[in-house]
Order: structure tokens, then sequence, then C-alpha cells
């Protein structure tokens, strides 16, 4: 990846409907050459896909939340991990070190459905101890997009 690339990559993470003759003039290339670069970046992972960057809030689902949970011993992380991809309210899941097992992104509609969040983690199984942080507001929020200059 060089550093036309990452700029290709950051425009269309701003926004993926981006016309390419728009990048191209951008990062001074023919359109011809940003959709090769794109089918490329597309191919090899470097993009993973092309979506749509929602408001959560917009959507009634105004609370946020960090869930840093604890599996039991015994838990079948399979499944767990097969539960949280299929969860609605699951944002991201993410496998951590330290303390905690997984830290869990979750989008609900009110400090009530974190609490049957959490109470159907416990039920199936995937919930020894947990810490959930509430966000006020955020600072940084939305798609990644490479720094520019890194390799």
């Amino acid at each position: 990846m060089d550093d036309i690339d990452r700029k290709i990559t950051t425009l269309l993470s701003e926004n993926s409907r981006r016309a390419l003759g728009d990048i191209g003039s951008i990062v001074g290339l023919s359109i011809s050459a940003v959709n090769e670069r794109i089918r490329r970046l597309n191919a090899s992972g470097a993009i993973r896909k092309f979506t749509v960057d929602a408001d959560p809030a917009a959507l009634g689902l105004p609370v946020l939340a960090f869930v840093w949970m604890a599996l039991p011993q015994d838990a079948n992380e399979d499944a767990f991990r097969a539960n949280a991809m299929a969860h609605p309210t699951i944002a991201e899941c993410h496998h951590v070190t330290g303390p905690w097992s997984y830290l869990v992104k979750v989008h609900v509609a009110s400090l009530a459905e974190v609490e049957l969040f959490l109470a159907h983690m416990k039920g199936q199984g995937f919930l020894v101890r947990s810490e959930t942080i509430i966000v006020l507001s955020s600072v940084v929020s939305g798609p990644y997009a490479p720094p520019e200059g890194t390799t």
C-alpha cells in the first residue's frame, strides 16, 4: 500500500459513493487507474467492505455502551462468537488481553436494554462477570481510515 492507496482509502471512508473521477482528480490518476487500485485494495482485504455509516441515535438507539465481559472457564467460545455475530445489539466484539475475555460495543434504545443484554448473555452461559461503561458523548467516532504517511 502506497500513499495513493492510503489517500484513496481515506476518500472512500469519508464517502464510499464518491465518483471515481473525483477521486482521480484528487490523487492524480485516471478513472481506470483508480478503479484498478480500488479493485486491488478490495481483493487484498485492505478495503473490507463498502457500507453505510448510519447514526444509531437517529435509528432509535441513542445509548452506546462498552461492556467488558469475562466468560466462564467452561464457556464455548465458538458458540459465544456465533452469538455475538448474530446479536443485533452488538456493533463490535473484540477478544482482548488482560482480566477480561471480550470488549463488546452495544447500541440500545435505553439503559433497561443494557440490562436485558447482560441478562441475555448471562442466560446463555456467556457471562460470569462484567463491567459496563455508558458513553456520554463521542469526541471521535466513525469508520477507520489510515492516517496519511503511515506504512
